[in-house]
């Protein structure tokens, strides 16, 4: 009778053999692995910070921003949505978000007609919402394409959920650039008319509008000819707003 004895050694061996390439091989990917590890326990802390931070930025004023950082000579005043003319709401609503009371962050009907224009070769276009914008300005910086982009759309649904529309539009009117590192409502009303953003009438609020795409570019002071015709624009939309009650949502 044959013995199974080396046999039975050779199975031994070569499952040693296994381990000990195993071990070896964890050994030598070790340093790749602790690097993974700690590079996801810093973009977890990373993440929970920002969601700390987006829900304290609920009830306090937003006291930076990263464009902020980058500008020179930035002024800012910040002011509650209660003394903000109600003329301003209605223009920046007809102006950069016309479904700003019904969707819930993104409006994704605007965005798949942008893509669809951008793809056909016509004029490109922005799809970004109030919501989008306020994310963008409050917690990331112009540029960085698609990767940003998708941030900015989770940020945008996180905001208008825990926010609510009105506590968005006041953020965003409190962190928006008017040009000459002037941010906010208020001081663009104080430098570009002389008065208090509650004291704005409807012709100054669709000027301000009109501007917000490109405010280094287009100025109010005076305004040449595409601002006063898009401020006309605006005007007859803001008033469109007014009577169609699309901003309800931020006089609850």
């Amino acid at each position: 009778m044959t013995s199974t004895l080396p046999r039975t050694h050779k199975r031994a061996a070569r499952r040693k053999a296994a381990r000990d390439y195993e071990q070896a091989a964890l050994r030598k990917n070790r340093p790749v692995i602790n690097g993974l590890r700690r590079a996801f326990k810093l973009a977890l802390i990373i993440a929970i910070a920002l969601h700390i931070y987006a829900l304290l930025l609920r009830f306090m004023p937003v006291p930076y921003t990263i464009n902020m950082l980058r500008d020179d000579n930035v002024t800012r005043d910040w002011v509650a949505i209660e003394d903000v003319s109600s003329d301003v709401i209605y223009a920046i609503i007809g102006a950069e978000d016309a479904r700003f009371c019904s969707h819930n962050g993104v409006d994704w009907d605007a965005t798949l007609d942008a893509l669809d224009s951008n793809q056909s070769g016509g004029r490109r276009r922005g799809a970004s919402g109030l919501s989008q914008q306020t994310a963008k300005n409050v917690f990331f910086w112009n540029g960085g394409g698609y990767v940003r982009k998708a941030f900015e759309a989770y940020a945008a649904y996180f905001i208008d959920f825990t926010w609510g529309k009105r506590r968005v539009m006041e953020v965003y009117l409190n962190v928006a650039e008017w040009g000459d590192g002037i941010y906010g409502i208020e001081e663009v009303a104080q430098n570009r008319f002389g008065k208090s953003a509650k004291d704005l009438n409807p012709r100054e609020a669709a000027l301000l509008a009109a501007v917000l795409p490109s405010p280094n570019k287009w100025r109010v002071d005076p305004p040449g000819p595409y601002v006063t015709e898009r401020a006309a624009t605006l005007l007859a939309r803001a008033q469109t707003v007014r009577n169609e009650g699309t901003a309800k949502c931020v006089f609850k």
